[in-house]
């Protein structure tokens, strides 16, 4: 087993091409590198075409650098799921052969526990039809891909779209992860308002919402999923009648997008792993950047600092020293 030290470890995650697997997992808070590369088999430094032959045994797959206290390990897991077909043993997507299969490759005993209780709790959930076949298996030496095939979302953005979007990966995680079932135990979690807001860019009242006026020291969490987005420090009255912030606890928790709605061009907010409309981002603001994140109250959970702690969330108490 492979430890990098006590605070950074390491993750490894087959799910097909990796060209696909690195954006999901790439810039998130307590995430220190996403490497793609090739692991599993059987001779050593392959190329891109020896794997692609499939006679080395290796399956493509990415190496994550992580802080657990940060990004825990289950979280990892709980994004890796969300990327690939967890019961097709032949490939993934529109890639087929034994170099895109998925599998978790383990670096600690813990590492394996949470990984099987993982797969054990997607079975068991019967969100996919058959048996999950994802494979759990002791991580061994791992070599980086070539330079071209780094971060390829970044480098070939055009190409990595066009790619993405023709496999087929996107549409299939829409009708496995955001269910009817899915839909409903969101509704029985949240208010009408704040479903409305969260699943379908619903507006909300100023000045009639729960927090446009609140002073109190804390953090804002996704009411979805509890993360973390927005601290009291960076709170100011944009006098707009709803919460602004001059940014975010961490840039890589917010997606941002065009929004045309209503003949207008804004730039939608949401938060990245829960994919909940959160407001809109301005360029009015108080600080040099004039960054005015206007969120709506119902899509937020405010914890107050003296409630960090028991939260789980002690970690950012040292945003207010």
């Amino acid at each position: 087993m492979i430890e990098k030290n006590s605070k950074e470890q390491l993750a490894t995650f087959a799910g097909g091409c990796f060209w696909c697997m690195v954006k999901p997992f790439d810039e998130l808070p307590g995430i220190i590198s996403v490497l793609s590369g090739y692991t599993g088999g059987h001779t050593e430094h392959p190329t891109y075409e020896e794997v692609g032959t499939e006679t080395t045994g290796h399956l493509e797959a990415v190496q994550i650098t992580y802080q657990e206290d940060i990004f825990p390990y289950q979280r990892l897991l709980d994004i890796y799921w969300q990327q690939i077909n967890p019961v097709d043993d032949a490939g993934q997507f529109m890639d087929r052969g034994y170099s895109y299969r998925t599998a978790i490759f383990v670096h600690s005993e813990e590492q394996r526990g949470q990984a099987e209780a993982s797969r054990q709790a997607l079975q068991a959930s019967r969100r996919f039809k058959g048996r999950i076949v994802t494979e759990i298996l002791p991580a061994g030496p791992f070599y980086p891909a070539e330079e071209v095939h780094q971060h390829y979302y970044k480098t070939h953005p055009f190409d990595y779209k066009m790619y993405r979007k023709s496999s087929g990966r996107d549409d299939f995680a829409e009708k496995h992860w955001n269910t009817k079932e899915d839909l409903r135990r969101l509704r029985e979690r949240l208010t009408d308002l704040q479903y409305e807001v969260t699943k379908n860019r619903g507006d909300e009242p100023p000045y009639q919402n729960e927090y446009w006026d609140n002073d109190r020291e804390g953090i804002y969490v996704d009411v979805v999923d509890g993360t973390p987005l927005f601290s009291s420090r960076d709170k100011f009255d944009s006098r707009t009648g709803w919460p602004g912030f001059t940014k975010p606890i961490a840039e890589g928790l917010i997606t941002k997008e065009a929004d045309l709605r209503n003949g207008q061009v804004l730039t939608a907010l949401s938060s990245r792993l829960s994919h909940s409309h959160l407001g809109h981002l301005f360029y009015d603001g108080p600080e040099a950047e004039k960054l005015h994140y206007r969120v709506k109250s119902a899509s937020l959970r405010f914890i107050p600092r003296e409630d960090l702690k028991r939260s789980g969330l002690e970690r950012y108490l040292n945003l207010f020293d």
